[in-house]
């Protein structure tokens, strides 16, 4: 896998999920066992630029040659993605969140796993 193919599933993953959390994110609550309130759809909200701003990120990014500067995103997302899977199951287990979140937790794990196998082949 290249570090284009890499930024373009990042691109379309961070799309989707920041609309989805802008515009449906009492959906994502519901299927995480998670109450929906104000508070949690203004933060969503919020989230859900940044997942945006990410990947307009990797969309213009995707050519970059490999650079420190490039291994270093590639550290940093599969870091970052590593915790959100481990907070996902953290949340699980103190019962603050449904099965649901598995299918986030897994699709974090393997996105991780992406991104350390891409900084590991220099791809």
């Amino acid at each position: 896998m290249t570090f284009q193919i890499m930024a373009y599933v990042t691109t379309v993953a961070a799309c989707l999920l920041g609309l989805r959390f802008i515009f449906a994110g009492g959906g994502v609550l519901k299927e995480w066992g998670v109450d929906v309130t104000a508070g949690g759809l203004m933060l969503f909200r919020r989230l859900g630029v940044i997942y945006l701003g990410l990947a307009l990120m990797f969309f213009l990014g995707r050519n970059a040659s490999p650079s420190d500067f490039r291994s270093a995103v590639c550290l940093v997302m599969a870091g970052a993605v590593a915790v959100l899977a481990a907070l996902g199951l953290f949340e699980y287990l103190a019962r603050r969140a449904g099965v649901g979140i598995f299918r986030s937790v897994v699709g974090e794990a393997v996105l991780s796993v992406a991104f350390v196998w891409l900084w590991w082949a220099g791809g």
